[in-house]
């Protein structure tokens, strides 16, 4: 594009070349005939000097015009960007001029837009990071200055709120750092072949204590023939971990929560689902629960586990998607490419 771009410029240099280069040989000629070294018709003269003056005006003013549509892009090109070098990044240019121009205004909006984007995550993130870490840091403070002040005895039953909150500050630390890690693209998986029935087992065995106190069954449907996945054991775990936790924690008492594993139908795949018969999404949430912090007025998560799980997926080039409608659960499935 480049390359087509400096055609056009060498051909309109060229065609200004050209210009100056007759208008000078029509200057000579002119004047070789004047002083009648040439012959010349009768009454030629006027209407060779009219010709040859239109002809010249004609050429500047198509140079003229061709600089204009060029230079005109490139003046809204030097404002638009000192705009976003001030910091506003809802400066836009207006697609005019050569193809090859607008193309470059495209690229130049399109960069603009994510910027923008970029800018306003940034403010949402930390409006979201503050208002997660508040919560725990109040309870944290507030049980401390009862222990100073002396209203708490400093035992089991005073100590271990500070405990737990200062576990949530943690575990909401790691998740995001992983999340910002995955959407950056500096997270390295650790490939490795794996057998995903044994992991999927190990996940639900870590759960199994949880949901025998919570009173909810927990079942893992997985066939013994599955191939083995070039995966990163670690960071599948964690989806899987993510998904388990969130149907438990939406599955009351008596219910299911199922972990299942099988070759996708129509593809090279596997797909791996977990489904629980809690009380479901509303239609107006589901397409927003792999957002980051989005979560119900009820929940009691960090509305981060979803989307961690859903970069990770992504990562290993996979789809993850959501089923889900009130009263009638949740099931949440992700594909795994299988290494052929």
């Amino acid at each position: 594009m480049r390359g087509r771009f400096f055609w056009r410029i060498g051909g309109l240099l060229a065609l200004l070349f050209t210009l100056t280069a007759g208008g000078c040989a029509l200057a000579s000629w002119l004047l070789f005939a004047g002083a009648s070294l040439l012959p010349r018709p009768p009454g030629a003269l006027p209407f060779v000097l009219a010709g040859g003056f239109m002809v010249f005006v004609l050429g500047l003013a198509l140079v003229g015009r061709g600089f204009r549509r060029m230079a005109a892009p490139i003046g809204d090109l030097i404002e638009a960007s000192g705009q976003v070098a001030e910091g506003d990044y809802s400066a836009r240019m207006a697609e005019r001029g050569p193809r090859e121009v607008r193309a470059m205004a495209r690229s130049f909006n399109a960069m603009a837009g994510r910027l923008q984007n970029s800018e306003q995550q940034r403010r949402a993130l930390l409006a979201d990071v503050t208002h997660e870490l508040r919560t725990p840091l109040t309870v944290v403070q507030g049980n401390l200055e009862a222990l100073l002040d002396g209203m708490y005895p400093a035992d089991e039953a005073h100590l271990k709120p500070i405990l737990d909150e200062t576990r949530v500050l943690s575990r909401l630390i790691d998740d995001l750092r992983t999340l910002s890690l995955a959407e950056s693209g500096a997270l390295q998986l650790l490939r490795e072949p794996v057998d995903l029935a044994a992991l999927g087992a190990e996940a639900a065995a870590s759960f199994r204590a949880q949901a025998e106190a919570a009173g909810v069954e927990l079942a893992v449907t997985v066939g013994d023939d599955l191939p083995l996945l070039e995966i990163d054991p670690l960071r599948i775990r964690e989806v899987l971990t993510n998904l388990i936790a969130n149907a438990l924690r939406h599955t009351p008492r008596g219910g299911r929560v199922g972990i299942a594993a099988q070759p996708h139908p129509a593809r090279h795949w596997l797909t791996v689902s977990v489904s629980d018969t809690g009380e479901g999404i509303p239609p107006d949430d589901l397409p927003h629960i792999f957002d980051r912090f989005y979560k119900s007025a009820d929940s009691r998560g960090s509305g981060l586990g979803l989307a961690i799980a859903r970069n990770l997926v992504l990562m290993h080039g996979g789809e993850i998607s959501a089923d889900s409608a009130p009263g009638q659960g949740t099931r949440i499935a992700f594909t795994l490419p299988v290494q052929s």
